[in-house]
């Protein structure tokens, strides 16, 4: 038997050596040869000890046959209780399960697909058609009055388009045009927070495009506004050149396709002739004849003329 194992106090003796009643439970169990070596004995409790077998089926590598056995008290003779597969220390498993709702992701929907938004969820509340109160967490409701009219400091009257600088993110909380259009349901001030915040970490000014970009996007021409209380942050590029082109881009995010950055250089022009005055060179007149003579200069032949 191989070394023992224990868990708070020492395994029974006549149950620690009933391997091979162990074994024949543990075979009767898997299928032919599957049963492995045995691995090691666990105390369970008083008169109970769970001796453990190696696996040899393939795909549960690192799982281990358990057999418990027991006897009773003042008894010789050792009974099997069970006999399972249970994984080891080093046992490949399958991942934890997670329900569909949570194991979709953004990407996953296909043709066909339906995609069922729970009644409670966060991201959605009732839409406002004026005939009712609205919510108390409605962005049109009373209670948030106080806060719109504090955010109005920050909201321009101009249209994002003609906008010299960035508007705060912060503004984006003044949602009281979001009056729902006769929608059951509109997006709360949650669901208007989540969808910026992961729209600004795709296409933000945190991101490395826009770090190295020569504008924002607030300045350029190919930004597509768009409505509702997210226009004050976000647009629509348009760009087809850009990695961003049909996507919800912030205003501060940029990248190299920006409209007023893209200017071809000018061709590099030729650097101007140099012309040394400080110094006269030699030009013969007439070319040197076949005799061999040497050419005259200019010098020269000014010599002759003034000796004639």
């Amino acid at each position: 038997m191989s070394a023992a194992t224990t868990r708070s106090r020492t395994p029974d003796r006549l149950c620690a050596e009933a391997v091979d009643l162990a074994r024949a439970a543990a075979e009767e169990a898997a299928a032919p040869g599957i049963v492995g070596e045995h691995v090691g004995v666990v105390s369970e409790g008083d008169r109970v000890v769970t001796h453990f077998f190696a696996c040899r089926e393939l795909g549960y590598r690192g799982w281990r046959w358990a057999v418990t056995v027991a006897r009773a008290s003042r008894a010789k003779i050792v009974t099997v209780d069970e006999a399972v597969l249970l994984p080891g220390p080093d046992a490949v498993l399958a991942p934890e399960w997670v329900p569909w709702s949570e194991r979709l992701r953004p990407g996953d929907m296909g043709p066909g697909d339906l995609l069922p938004t729970d009644a409670e969820d966060l991201r959605l509340e009732p839409g406002y058609s004026g005939e009712d109160e609205p919510a108390p967490n409605s962005p049109v409701s009373h209670e948030m009055a106080d806060l719109v009219e504090a955010e109005d400091a920050d909201v321009t009257e101009e249209p994002p388009s003609r906008l010299a600088v960035t508007p705060s993110r912060g503004s984006i909380a003044a949602v009281a045009e979001e009056l729902g259009m006769r929608r059951a349901r509109v997006l709360s001030r949650y669901g208007l927070h989540t969808a910026a915040d992961r729209w600004e970490e795709a296409f933000g000014p945190k991101t490395p495009m826009a770090q190295s970009a020569p504008a924002a996007c607030v300045s350029c021409g190919f930004l597509v506004p768009v409505g509702g209380s997210l226009g004050q942050a976000f647009g629509v590029c348009a760009n087809e050149f850009s990695p961003a082109d049909g996507r919800v881009v912030s205003l501060a995010y940029g990248c190299g396709g920006h409209s007023e950055a893209a200017v071809m250089p000018r061709p590099p022009q030729p650097a101007p002739p140099v012309i040394d005055e400080t110094r006269v060179d030699p030009f013969p007149l007439r070319p040197a004849s076949d005799s061999g003579s040497v050419p005259v200069t200019e010098d020269e032949s000014t010599a002759e003329l003034g000796h004639s």
